[in-house]
C-alpha cells in the first residue's frame, strides 16, 4: 500500500515538474491533473481484467497476471487466485471421494439406485441395470415406477412401509429357470432413497431343496415304517396260517431293507460331502470297473425282465477294448458306485427288448469319455436340470416299483464332481437318453490290467 501512494505522488510530481517546465503555474497544475487521471485509469483497466476474470468463471489458472506494482487489484486478485486453488484443490478431493465411494457402490454384488425425492434416478451400479434391464445413462432422471411396472412394487413404493423388502422376478426370469429378487428401499436425506435389490434365486433353490428333502425324507421313512406297524399289528391280533405268516414276514423285511438302502444312500451322501477329495496317489483300471458294472448290469437285466419277454440287449467293450481303457486316479469304490448307478439306471428304465450301450472313449487332449446310452422313454426338458436333485423322480411310482431310493444320482453327481469329472444328460422323449462323463487328463493314465 505505501508503494502504491508513493508512486501516485511521483506520478504527480513528475506532471506537476513537466507541466511548469512546458507552461508555467497552470501546466503544472494541469500536468498535475492529468497524471492522476492517468493513474487512476490505469488502475481501472487492472479492475476490469480482474472483473473479467470474474465473470468468465474465475478459474485460478486464468487469473490475469497482476504482481508487482498491481495495486490493490493485484493484490485482490492474487489472493483470489489462491483462494480459488485452495477451493479447487478440495473440490477435487472431494469429487475423488465420491468417485471411490461410487467405484465401491459399484463393485457391490448387490444392486444399488439412488433416487430422489420424486423418485427418479439419479445414480445406479452395474448390477442394478442387469436386474432389472436398466441403462445407466438412458434412464437417469427417470421416474422409477415408470420403469418397474410389477403390482407389488407399485403397491410397496406407494405404501411408503420400508421396514421390509419385497420380492420380485428378476429381468431374465423364465418358467424353465425363475429368477427371485429382493428389493428394498432405505429412505436417507432430504427424501431420498436408497434402493438395495439382491439375487435370492439360489437362496430360495436351496431353501424349495431342504423342504422338499425334509418332506421326501419324512415320506421315504413313514411309508415303509406305516406298512411294517400294520404287519405287526397283524401277526400281533389275527391267528394266521404258517403260509400267510410267511408271507407277511417277507413284506416286512423287504420294507426294512428299503428303509436300510436309504439310511445308507443318505449316509454315503453325508461322508461325500464332509470328507476331503481323493488324491492322485491310488489307480483303478477301467477295465476291471467296466466288467464289474457288466456282471452287475447283465444280472439286475435278467432279474426285471418279465418271464417270457425279449430281453434286454447290453453292449459293452469287448476284451480288446478293455484293455486300452487305461487307469483312474480316485477312490476304487467310490467309481465304482458312480459308473455302476449310471448303468443301472439305464437298465431299470429301458424296457424289455431295448439296448444299453457303454462306451469308453480316449479324447485328442488325454481326456477320457465314458457314455451310457440307452432306448428307454427318454426324459423331457424340464426334468434334465433337476434329476441329480436328491429324491427328485421324474415318475415316483414308476421309481418305487424298481427300487430306487432317489438318491443314486445324486450320489453319481457328487463322487464325479470329487474326482473332477463332468457329468451330462441328454435326453428325447421316446428315443432314450445318454448320460455322459468326461474325465479330465490328469485323473486318466495308460496302462492297468483287465482282469
Amino acid at each position: 500500500m505505501f508503494w502504491h501512494l508513493v508512486i501516485f505522488l511521483a506520478a504527480q510530481l513528475l506532471g506537476a515538474a513537466a507541466g511548469a517546465w512546458a507552461a508555467g503555474p497552470w501546466g503544472a497544475a494541469a500536468g498535475v491533473a492529468l497524471a492522476s487521471w492517468l493513474y487512476w485509469g490505469w488502475q481501472a483497466w487492472r479492475a476490469q481484467r480482474v472483473l473479467a476474470w470474474l465473470r468468465q468463471g474465475g478459474e485460478a489458472a486464468q487469473a490475469p497476471a497482476l504482481r508487482g506494482v498491481g495495486g490493490q487489484w493485484g493484490e485482490a486478485a492474487d489472493r483470489m487466485r489462491r483462494l480459488l486453488r485452495q477451493r479447487e484443490q478440495q473440490a477435487g478431493a472431494s469429487d475423488a471421494r465420491l468417485q471411490a465411494f461410487l467405484d465401491a457402490l459399484q463393485a457391490s454384488p448387490n444392486g444399488v439406485i439412488l433416487l430422489d425425492a420424486a423418485g427418479h434416478i439419479e445414480w445406479c451400479n452395474q448390477t442394478a441395470a442387469e436386474h432389472f434391464g436398466l441403462d445407466a445413462e438412458r434412464d437417469r432422471m427417470q421416474s422409477i415406477g415408470n420403469l418397474l411396472r410389477e403390482p407389488e412394487f407399485s403397491a410397496y413404493l406407494a405404501a411408503g412401509d420400508y421396514r421390509h423388502d419385497v420380492q420380485l422376478p428378476g429381468r431374465d426370469s423364465t418358467p424353465a429357470h425363475p429368477v427371485r429378487l429382493s428389493v428394498r428401499l432405505h429412505p436417507y436425506g432430504e427424501g431420498r432413497r436408497l434402493m438395495l435389490s439382491r439375487d435370492i434365486t439360489q437362496l430360495e433353490q436351496a431353501d424349495a431343496m431342504r423342504r422338499d428333502f425334509v418332506a421326501n425324507v419324512s415320506h421315504e421313512i413313514r411309508t415303509p415304517l406305516t406298512v411294517l406297524a400294520g404287519f405287526v399289528e397283524t401277526l400281533q391280533t389275527l391267528p394266521l396260517q404258517d403260509d400267510e405268516r410267511a408271507r407277511y414276514l417277507g413284506l416286512m423285511a423287504q420294507q426294512a431293507r428299503r428303509m436300510q438302502h436309504l439310511v445308507q444312500d443318505l449316509l454315503t451322501l453325508s461322508r461325500l460331502e464332509g470328507s476331503a477329495p481323493p488324491g492322485m496317489d491310488c489307480w483303478t483300471g477301467v477295465g476291471q470297473l467296466l466288467q464289474r458294472c457288466e456282471q452287475e448290469a447283465r444280472t439286475l437285466s435278467v432279474q426285471l425282465t418279465p418271464a417270457g419277454a425279449t430281453p434286454q440287449r447290453l453292449v459293452f467293450p469287448d476284451a480288446e477294448q478293455l484293455l486300452s481303457c487305461g487307469e483312474l486316479a480316485g477312490n476304487p469304490e467310490e467309481l465304482h458306485s458312480a459308473l455302476s448307478n449310471l448303468i443301472g439306471n439305464a437298465v431299470r428304465y429301458t424296457p424289455a427288448g431295448g439296448s444299453i450301450r457303454v462306451d469308453w472313449q480316449l479324447q485328442p487332449d488325454g481326456s477320457a469319455r465314458f457314455a451310457v446310452r440307452d432306448s428307454g422313454p427318454g426324459i423331457a426338458p424340464e426334468h434334465l436340470p433337476r434329476l441329480t436333485e436328491r429324491f427328485y423322480r421324474i415318475d415316483r411310482s414308476r421309481s418305487r416299483e424298481s427300487g430306487g431310493t432317489g438318491l443314486g444320482l445324486a450320489i453319481a453327481k457328487h463322487v464325479l464332481q470329487r474326482h473332477g469329472a463332468q457329468l451330462s444328460i441328454d435326453s428325447t422323449l421316446g428315443q432314450g437318453s445318454v448320460f455322459t462323463v468326461h474325465w479330465p487328463a490328469q485323473r486318466w493314465r495308460p496302462g492297468g490290467a483287465s482282469a
